[in-house]
């Protein structure tokens, strides 16, 4: 579908809309503030709180609300994309109020949809950055270029919207565009999860093995004066982690895992909520950075000075690796260690027990293996613990969004402890929150128990029957725990989803907070 729109589109629309679905589209003077004031001018409260309750989605309420018929057809061409995007840049904020209202009375509801989701940044259609990267690869293909997918990502953070320089190059009409920016993102390598079939293949003349720490990918890459902290998807996150910044004292580029610093704690390293602490925030305090301080354990060099290294076998990037991070800052880089094994047996125990919570299972890598953009199958492979899986009871259900809004989709569950007081029966207590691994159908099942067994409302969320009689039993499978101040219940999970609708047990048979604390220990 993105290969057609940007073969059958024009410029600067397709340009604009491949902005929208990257989200690098910025239109500052539209919020979903504006258009809550301008449906509230136009429609009655109540009605719409109702149809708001209903829909789930602001945009497609408003769309739906919107009085009147599109002014489109006879004496009215529908406007372009790259039209509605110019008017919408130069309107202040002032003037934005009557020009979205020309606009909403001027076009139909599914266009009024478009219009609210593209000015407001919301236009989420489950197309990732790099998927429609892949597609623009996937169009220079079918225009005769052959440029490829990891070509586009390296110049990719010098583009700007609507990329006339970008298409004209897929297309074969001119250059390629010069990256400028010094410390530009490499597209990063990844891993297979490792199966069954690929099992033989693993002895220690051929793959090496390291821990997989449980915090996020990162790219750590300085060039002159420029320093850059990027996330695995090529965001530059720098802003968040000056404390990493500021001790890039290289000229290259480093591959690994951001984590945080906890000296009080076992191999020093914190846990994924600790990271969290520090995550998708534009500034840092003091505080934060005094509690939560970051390092980045180095897993691969890119980059050394002018050189890449990145054709190079995988044991010949190693030493010099080591060699490049032994002058840095060892609170802020570290060496990710090699784990020593005889045979796959070794590394079945290692993978069940590993010394740390915080360690996810392992990364195999073949020793001659160049580092390739994307995810190649063979190089490398991740072989992480099974998940813990634990029974428990839906307490709360809040209407989703996009094509789940009309359901029930986002789940609260909670597990049963001692009563506070003593005196009473167990009662349950939340442990964790899950939006996925149910199917379509088994969705509607469970929106329909929601329907039925609802006992309070609390806007978009419903509160259900749980008791030791009558309640839903959720199996959860989750990645691990991490103790919290800020859930009742004393924990939280990592990654939890549903991995089965229990109809065959009672609630009273579901787990035991007691179980969830023994894992933290």
């Amino acid at each position: 579908l993105l290969v057609h729109y940007f073969r059958d589109r024009p410029d600067p629309d397709r340009g604009l809309g491949l902005a929208a679905i990257t989200r690098d589209l910025d239109i500052a003077s539209v919020k979903p503030a504006l258009i809550r004031q301008l449906v509230a001018e136009v429609t009655d409260e109540e009605l719409f709180r109702l149809s708001y309750d209903y829909v789930g989605d602001l945009a497609e309420t408003v769309a739906l609300i919107w009085p009147g018929e599109a002014k489109s057809g006879e004496g009215h061409d529908e406007p372009s994309l790259g039209e509605i995007v110019e008017k919408l840049r130069a309107t202040s904020r002032s003037q934005a109020p009557a020009t979205l209202r020309e606009l909403l009375d001027t076009l139909g509801a599914s266009e009024r949809l478009a219009l609210i989701k593209l000015a407001t940044g919301g236009l989420r259609i489950g197309v990732s950055a790099r998927l429609a990267k892949q597609a623009l690869a996937a169009f220079a293909q079918s225009a005769g270029s052959g440029v490829e997918v990891g070509e586009i990502e390296e110049i990719w953070h010098a583009l700007e919207p609507p990329y006339e320089a970008l298409f004209a190059w897929l297309e074969g009409r001119g250059d390629k565009p010069e990256s400028g920016a010094l410390a530009p993102f490499r597209p990063v390598m990844l891993s297979h999860a490792l199966e069954e079939r690929d099992r033989q293949a693993i002895a220690p003349d051929d793959f090496t093995a390291e821990w997989k720490w449980d915090g996020i990918r990162v790219q750590a890459v300085a060039e002159g004066d420029v320093r850059r902290l990027f996330s695995r998807t090529g965001d530059d996150i720098s802003g968040a982690f000056p404390d990493i910044v500021e001790h890039m004292s290289f000229d290259g580029a480093l591959d690994g895992e951001l984590l945080v610093r906890r000296p009080e704690a076992e191999f020093e390293v914190g846990t994924f909520s600790d990271l969290q602490q520090r995550l998708n925030r534009k500034t840092v305090t003091r505080k934060m950075l005094a509690e939560y301080p970051a390092f980045v354990r180095a897993y691969d060099l890119l980059v050394e000075g002018e050189e890449d290294l990145r054709a190079l076998p995988l044991d010949e990037r190693r030493p010099r690796l080591e060699a490049f991070v032994e002058p840095l800052d060892p609170l802020r880089f570290d060496l990710s260690p090699r784990v020593d094994y005889a045979s796959f047996e070794d590394l079945e125990k290692l993978r069940l027990e590993p010394p740390h919570p915080v360690i996810e299972g392992l990364m195999l890598k073949r020793r001659d293996s160049a580092y390739v953009a994307g995810r190649p199958r063979g190089p490398w492979f991740k072989w992480k613990k099974d998940p813990h899986v634990v029974d428990a009871v839906l307490l709360y259900a809040q209407r989703g969004h996009g094509k789940r809004s009309g359901f029930y989709s986002d789940y609260t569950f909670g597990v049963w402890r001692p009563s506070e007081d003593g005196e009473g029966g167990p009662e349950l207590v939340p442990v964790g929150k899950a939006y996925f691994g149910f199917t379509d159908e088994e969705l509607k099942q469970i929106d329909r128990y929601v329907r039925e067994n609802t006992i309070e409302r609390f806007g978009p969320v419903r509160s259900v029957r749980a008791d030791a009689d009558h309640g839903l039993v959720l199996e959860v499978a989750f990645e691990g725990l991490n103790r919290s101040k800020r859930h009742k219940s004393g924990v939280a999970m990592r990654f939890p989803r549903i991995s089965r609708i229990r109809w065959d047990k009672r609630p009273a048979d579901a787990d035991e907070l007691a179980t969830l604390e023994a894992m933290l220990t």
